[in-house]
């Protein structure tokens, strides 16, 4: 390569770049968006105290509250993995006679062993717990569902899971 044709390559990768540069400064200062002084009209917000956060309603309470019927409808999210009939299981173990029974005894599953690792058996805090988000509460487990994130709806899975079973 000759020295005019290096000039030339030069010259051309130079000036687009300072086109770049004069460019982009030109455009700074049409459309400066730094503030110059006092804002001319301030918007008054009222209420500059949180919200008080809502009291936690104890466990026992929301048990108590749960509906079977909602719980049947929330179970819904759940039937693209898990069956309620005993012994069929689909993508994730059947669900049914759940709570009180071991973590890992549905028959013919198999499990990835991280629940294992969390409890021994389905107890309805244990499920609360893992519906919430399944991922945390058994970090590397296979499941994943999000989990559900009202409280409400935990507890009335939990009260439709148990009322399966006899």
């Amino acid at each position: 390569m000759d020295s005019t044709t290096f000039t030339k390559i030069a010259a051309g990768v130079l000036g687009a770049w300072l086109v770049l540069l004069l460019g982009k400064w030109a455009g700074e200062e049409m459309y400066h968006a730094s503030l110059h002084g006092e804002p001319s009209y301030a918007i008054a917000v009222e209420g500059d105290e949180p919200a008080e956060a809502e009291p936690e309603v104890p466990f026992e309470e929301r048990m108590a509250a749960a509906s079977i019927d909602n719980g049947a409808k929330v179970f819904r999210k759940c039937t693209a993995c898990h069956k309620v009939e005993a012994g069929a299981n689909a993508t994730g173990p059947y669900l049914y006679g759940v709570v009180g029974r071991e973590i890992d005894a549905a028959q013919g599953f198999e499990y990835s062993g991280a629940l294992e690792a969390v409890a021994d058996v389905w107890t309805p805090e244990n499920l609360y717990a893992f519906l919430e988000k399944p991922s945390a509460w058994a970090p590397g487990t296979t499941m994943g569902f999000a989990g559900l994130n009202k409280s409400e709806d935990r507890a009335d899975v939990i009260a439709y899971l148990d009322s399966l079973d006899n």
